[in-house]
């Protein structure tokens, strides 16, 4: 294993094109530890609560607490990893089930072992099919090991956009559409089989297989205090080495993109957090610490680990018109936010876009992004809405040329905010 204090630790020893088998990840990080008794759950959980750990997937929530949130409920449990991986931007996750399956897997049995569950499910998106042949030739793997956790079901699951949020992903798992549902009850009290269960997404179950052998001093040598520990960020766009960076959090967006190349254009802006994600102008964005804290101290959000840097000859407005519209499509159509407000708010910039809109129209949509965020079933229209209000910032200039002098580019300019290609390339920071 790489040095305390040093990078990378979830990408170290990744061959280029081909799963890490599992002597060669025991070789590099040891055998699992495999707590037996209850005194050495708790020292381990105790260790995980040291370490600071959030969730990778998103919204950054203490691992430790959401744990004994489903440990402390009655009857048989289950876990679950969550590696749908629904926003399109990103590709950290299929990375680290193709590339380091044994690692997701360790983290798996561990979060099993530590919340009493008897059942575990890894769930990776059916189209992911690298990601897929990785955990399914990690799995056979230990099979034939003989190891105790060779019974963990695999399921492939659907990709769509908000497929992998936490209810949806259970009510699939019961065999309903891959739809959110309202809550309460949350998964936690009544999950997949009205279990409680524990989702977690896969590089935070990579994490904490490092944190069980590491311990907790050695995972906060990288990071900051309120969120150590190291993190995957998608990177893509106008950047001379897109591809699947480990940064410490914490890091500079402007180190980032040095440490990838730096620019093939001057970008005129950088979307973080994805698709659910805020648009910062450069000025402000290459200073952005990359980390939980510091970007909600900034009005945005790291999301899932995204940056997608817009290079100057792209048109901002007609690229959120774009993402708008998918977002409005990508929908469960089961609220009236979703229904009525996306579909609005995208159909409206998209008129920007186009400059078929009545002068004044963008008051509209920045006032119909308000009425829906935190109104729906789950928080797609949140994300949406605040996408869009960045748009209208950063890009207000634009917004105007184009109800008053109508669309800057031919649509064929578009996708610039399209995801890298499935072999995407895993790299390091400096």
């Amino acid at each position: 294993m790489t040095d305390k204090g040093t990078l990378p630790r979830l990408l170290a020893g990744l061959e280029r094109g081909r799963a890490v088998s599992l002597a060669e990840h025991e070789g590099r990080v040891g055998p699992l530890p495999r707590p037996s008794t209850a005194n050495e759950r708790s020292d381990l959980l105790s260790e995980l609560v040291h370490s600071g750990l959030r969730g990778r997937g998103g919204a950054g929530f203490p691992v430790a607490v959401k744990m004994r949130a489903v440990a402390t409920r009655p009857g048989p449990r289950i876990v679950v990893a969550n590696g749908s991986e629904g926003e399109p931007a990103s590709r950290k996750d299929a990375l680290l089930m193709a590339r380091a399956p044994h690692l997701v897997l360790d983290g798996l049995v561990l979060a099993a072992n530590l919340i009493g569950a008897d059942k575990a499910v890894l769930c990776v998106k059916g189209s992911a099919d690298k990601a897929v042949a990785g955990v399914l030739g990690a799995m056979q793997e230990r099979v034939d090991a003989e190891l105790p956790e060779a019974t963990i079901a695999v399921r492939e699951v659907a990709s769509d956009y908000v497929a992998g949020e936490e209810s949806a992903l259970v009510h699939q798992l019961n065999g309903g559409p891959a739809k959110p549902t309202f809550v309460p009850p949350r998964p936690f009290e009544a999950g997949v089989g009205d279990r409680p269960t524990l989702l977690q997404n896969v590089e935070t179950l990579a994490h904490l297989a490092l944190i069980a052998r590491f311990g907790a001093a050695w995972f906060r040598e990288v990071g900051t205090p309120e969120d150590p520990g190291s993190v995957l960020i998608t990177l893509s766009g106008s950047v001379a080495r897109p591809g699947i960076y480990e940064i410490g959090a914490g890091t500079r967006l402007g180190e980032l993109i040095k440490a990838a190349g730096g620019p093939t254009d001057p970008a005129q802006a950088f979307l973080v957090g994805g698709y659910a994600g805020t648009w910062f102008r450069p000025e402000t964005a290459l200073d952005l610490p990359l980390d939980h804290r510091s970007m909600r101290a900034a009005g945005g959000t790291l999301g899932p680990g995204i940056v997608i840097a817009l290079p100057t000859g792209a048109c901002g407005v007609a690229e959120t018109a774009s993402v708008a519209s998918y977002l409005a499509r990508a929908s469960s159509g089961q609220c009236g936010p979703c229904v009525h407000g996306l579909g609005a708010i995208a159909d409206a910039l998209q008129d920007i876009a186009a400059g078929q809109a009545a002068p004044g129209t963008y008051e509209w949509v920045a006032r119909w992004c308000r009425d829906v965020t935190g109104r729906g079933a789950c928080h797609h229209p949140d994300g949406a809405a605040r996408l869009v209000s960045s748009c209208l910032d950063v890009f207000a200039q634009e917004v105007a040329r184009h109800e008053q002098r109508g669309p800057c580019r031919p649509p064929e300019a578009l996708n610039h905010l399209l995801p890298l290609g499935s072999n995407a390339p895993a790299a390091v920071t400096a």
